[in-house]
């Protein structure tokens, strides 16, 4: 069985135990950190690397990446 299988066993699991909102609400809460902690170490492991620096974030700030629409 491969690890998406096996999480998705454990979802399941976990939402098998939620019965009010404010469990969804937790719940919902705790995936978010989960993600957002993944994401920090990733961005703190791009500094320490120094793929990033405070100049790269400084022009990252400035972009406009939106798509321009048609006629």
């Amino acid at each position: 069985m491969s690890y998406s299988e096996l999480a998705k066993l454990e979802l399941w699991n976990a939402v098998n135990c939620i019965h009010s909102q404010s469990d969804l609400d937790e719940f919902k809460n705790l995936i978010a950190k989960f993600f957002a902690e993944k994401a920090q170490k990733a961005i703190d492991a791009l500094w320490e690397d120094g793929a990033i620096n405070e100049e790269t974030i400084e022009t990252w700030g400035k972009e406009h990446m939106r798509t321009p629409y048609r006629k």
